[in-house]
């Protein structure tokens, strides 16, 4: 048998492996490319549900709280402006805290606009609070948040609303 022959039977052969090879290859790559794209699919499946739910739950906490529905629910009868400002801020944080968990579900643009507009209501009440005497009915107190508030609209929750909204509508 002299080389050439060697060289006629071996070119055919590794053609054909290579070929089988290559066949192969790109099957199994496909398959796994398939696999992860159905565990995609499936994570998808069970994450859209709890991520339009943190969306949901964060909406819900910035309308709570918005200056109008805290005064409504935390304004006894008998209060200072003192006790209303040291119960207002109480509430905003324990309401804040409550939710800090959803901040896992949402992207970090709407986490940051939550928490400015949090900050925006702390600040709207803190400074609405110099101008009353601690002593003051709390009449007073809600007076003074509900005119800053119609002043300016930048405490409002409400902005920080739309953004939610626009970052939920881009899930489906």
């Amino acid at each position: 048998m002299d080389i050439l022959e060697v060289i006629q039977y071996s070119i055919p052969a590794l053609i054909v492996f290579a070929t089988a090879f290559l066949l192969i290859y790109y099957f199994f790559k496909n398959d796994e490319k398939r696999r992860q794209h159905e565990l995609y699919v499936e994570n998808k499946k069970i994450s859209l549900p709890v991520r339009l739910q943190a969306y949901e739950r964060l909406i819900l906490l910035l309308e709570r709280l918005s200056p109008e529905s805290l005064l409504i629910r935390v304004k006894r009868q008998g209060m200072t402006s003192g006790s209303l400002q040291k119960e207002l801020l109480k509430t905003i944080r324990a309401e804040f805290e409550h939710n800090l968990s959803q901040q896992l579900y949402v992207s970090n643009d709407a986490w940051e606009v939550l928490v400015a507009a949090k900050e925006n209501i702390v600040q709207l009440i803190n400074t609405s609070m110099i101008e009353i005497p601690r002593d003051k009915p709390a009449m007073e107190l809600s007076q003074m948040i509900l005119e800053s508030m119609l002043k300016t609209d930048i405490h409002s929750p409400h902005a920080a609303i739309k953004f939610l909204k626009k970052e939920a509508a881009i899930l489906f």
